[in-house]
């Protein structure tokens, strides 16, 4: 019995310990204690505590980096809440697991192979040798990029708005963690509505956005070769191409559908106009933050931005969906399909069939996911399909945009855009890796057939 028992618990550690279900798990981890901390009196601004729902809520939202909100931010939660949520927040953009392995580096000088392992995982970092260096850059290239957009923040609410200097460092700390970890919390009961025309305020917000959304790697690669495009990989070139390409769709779509709205573009002028497109075609990035109201938006530029929700930003950093690496290698896919090329290339590179694989299975997954999702809300809420899809990619998406239904949805539909957030942010692949773990090797092959596809 003794020898058995040792076996077995020999099988079991290692399971636990793997990358793939210890990401997941630390999650549902800080999550729970998130949780127990916003349910506190003190982190409710009045003498009641939250209820259980809400503060469960707002942690999966914040720990998710979403945005997503049941409750208003800057007058619900107190300074004690407020600030609950803005580490719940730099954790999870952070990564649990490169927090983990960035503590460990500081105390003991040294990581040990568990935690670069977990660490690689977290970072999707390509060598085991590289982890100390890609925990440190973030660490570094986070604090750097909070910091500046902090600074000019509070100072334009100071100087511009007449904010009390405390108040006014907090509101630029406090969106400036949220703005480049891609959570769409905000302190203001509009958002950031107020400050349409405001290119102090909206621009670094932006600016903080897109780098995080990026990815580390590509941020990484890009301080280094920022004058040798040549010379950048593959996964940078796809990032920043996609990048591009997604942000002027989106500024556009937002321009010519919003521009004789009257109740969003329609009464500013062309500067402002210009600028609240830019700002509002970067939210759906997963960011979440929004200049203009969500809910007088036309159904166009609701299905706008609902793709680009469900696509996200790049790999590797703050933002969610199904990431811009996923969706670009599939239209190549598509396109070497169409022209009947047997390889896939990318800027003269052979992505691999592995890749490609890998590739469809988060993209399925994440329509699975949303469609699922969706339905399920459907059977438990009255509000409209278009509403109820965009809170669902939204979710699952990890955007924090919402058409202002989200505090009127069930319990039970609250519980399902939980789960959704939870698994966009921890990510299809690495859920149900998790729940495998193991891979298997076939000693065969079946043979051949091809059934007939279209």
């Amino acid at each position: 019995m003794a020898i058995r028992s040792g076996v077995s618990s020999s099988l079991v550690l290692p399971k636990l310990r793997h990358p793939a279900r210890l990401v997941p798990l630390s999650f549902l981890a800080v999550i729970l204690v998130g949780t127990v901390l916003l349910a506190l009196p003190v982190s409710r601004q009045g003498a009641d505590a939250a209820p259980l729902l809400t503060a469960a809520f707002t942690a999966v939202s914040a720990v998710c980096v979403t945005g997503l909100v049941t409750v208003d931010t800057g007058t619900y939660w107190s300074g004690f809440g407020e600030v609950v949520i803005t580490v719940l927040i730099q954790v999870g953009g952070f990564g649990i697991m490169t927090m983990a392995s960035l503590l460990g580096l500081l105390v003991a000088g040294r990581l040990r192979l568990r935690r670069k392992l977990v660490a690689q995982a977290e970072t999707k970092s390509l060598g085991l040798g590289d982890v100390r260096k890609v925990v440190v850059r973030v660490a570094l290239i986070t604090l750097s990029v909070e910091t500046v957009v902090a600074v000019i923040l509070a100072a334009r609410y100071h100087f511009g708005y007449g904010y009390e200097l405390g108040r006014a460092a907090w509101h630029g700390v406090f969106h400036s963690v949220a703005a480049f970890n891609n959570a769409g919390f905000g302190l203001e009961r509009d958002n950031l509505e107020s400050f349409v025309a405001d290119p102090v305020i909206t621009i670094p917000i932006a600016v903080a956005v897109i780098i995080g959304g990026l990815g580390f790697p590509v941020v990484v690669e890009l301080i280094r070769k920022t004058y040798r495009p040549a010379s950048w990989s593959t996964h940078t070139k796809l990032t920043v191409l996609a990048t591009v390409v997604l942000l002027l769709a989106g500024f556009v779509a937002y321009l010519a559908i919003e521009w004789n709205n009257a109740k969003t573009l329609g009464p500013l002028g062309l500067g402002d106009k210009l600028l609240a497109a830019f700002f509002s075609g970067v939210q759906p990035r997963t960011a979440g933050f929004n200049s203009l109201p969500m809910a007088d938006l036309r159904p166009e530029t609701w299905a706008v931005t609902d793709i680009l929700m469900f696509i996200g930003g790049g790999s590797a950093g703050t933002a969610g969906g199904v990431k811009v690496t996923t969706f670009f290698l599939l239209a190549f896919v598509i396109w070497a399909e169409v022209r009947g090329e047997p390889d896939v290339s990318v800027f003269g590179r052979t992505i691999p069939h592995s890749t490609q694989r890998q590739a469809l299975t988060v993209a399925l997954l994440g329509v699975g996911a949303v469609g699922l999702g969706t339905l399920l809300i459907l059977m438990t809420d009255g509000h409209p399909l278009d509403q109820l899809v965009f809170e669902a990619i939204s979710a699952f998406g990890t955007v924090g945009l919402s058409t202002g239904i989200t505090a009127d949805l069930s319990a039970t539909a609250q519980i399902i855009i939980m789960f959704l957030m939870y698994t966009g942010r921890v990510g299809t692949v690495a859920v149900a890796t998790a729940l495998a773990l193991r891979v298997r090797h076939r000693r065969f092959r079946y043979p051949e057939e091809r059934p007939i596809v279209g």
